[in-house]
């Protein structure tokens, strides 16, 4: 993917939480998003997922510039697939109806079909043993896991994640990066917020450091991490990476 953001603002009543925030990566398959909270990143990554509408600017995927009317924004969500901190399962469903529900509901697959897409990835992420029970019944890593599957088994362009481990514990949170870093592997193009800087340094073909509503260093993951002209860039890793 390609992303291209020109002037982005989006302001809160008097609250200005992006500030013609733009940005113009390469051909990339993951972009991280990262910086200290409140800052604007999961603001900007809710607007990349078509869920919210910026106040001003625009944002170019591939070319295509993304529309603000929500018959056009409705459209694009059924092609992408997006991941929060909560799981938002639905818990009196099996993991594997929870995968169901949205294939045949919202996208319009028989059951047949949709039982047959799902399948797979239970079994390539070790998550078949585990498919017929409730979210009660699964560990936080495994629901996420789930959720992730969910957005993964419509076959999006691209998935967007928002701190998608920010609330399981390091066992848990292992087993959800691993997932991420499988679908990098596959080729998949995502957009990913996260605080978990080694994981992001790894995993990223580029990363954007978003602070005070704007992109403060972007660029491949050893300059950023690295290299920043920016002191305030400089200043939070030192902190966090020490």
């Amino acid at each position: 993917m390609r992303l291209t953001i020109k002037d982005l603002t989006q302001t809160f009543g008097t609250t200005r939480v992006l500030d013609k925030l733009s940005i113009e990566t390469g051909m990339v398959n993951s972009l991280v998003l990262v910086g200290p909270s409140g800052g604007g990143k999961s603001t900007l990554l809710r607007i990349l997922a078509g869920l919210d509408i910026p106040t001003r600017g625009t944002v170019t995927f591939d070319e295509t510039v993304l529309q603000r009317d929500e018959a056009n924004l409705r459209l694009y969500r059924r092609t992408i697939g997006t991941v929060f901190q909560s799981y938002n399962l639905f818990p009196h469903l099996s993991a594997r109806e929870n995968l169901i529900l949205p294939l045949v509901h919202v996208h319009g697959f028989s059951r047949d079909d949709a039982i047959a897409r799902v399948e797979e990835p239970l079994r390539r992420f070790q998550l078949h043993e585990h498919a017929d029970k409730r979210p009660a019944e699964l560990s936080g890593g495994q629901n996420q896991r789930i959720a992730i599957l969910r957005a993964m088994v419509v076959r999006p362009k691209r998935l967007f994640l928002d701190e998608p481990t920010s609330a399981l514990d390091p066992e848990m949170t292992a087993e959800v990066l691993d997932m991420i870093e499988g679908l990098k592997d596959s080729g998949t193009d995502f957009v990913l917020v996260t605080h978990a800087m080694n994981f992001a340094r790894r995993v990223a073909d580029e990363v954007a450091f978003i602070g005070d509503g704007k992109v403060l260093s972007h660029g491949p993951s050893k300059t950023v991490f690295e290299n920043s002209k920016n002191s305030r860039v400089t200043s939070f890793f030192e902190q966090v990476l020490r």
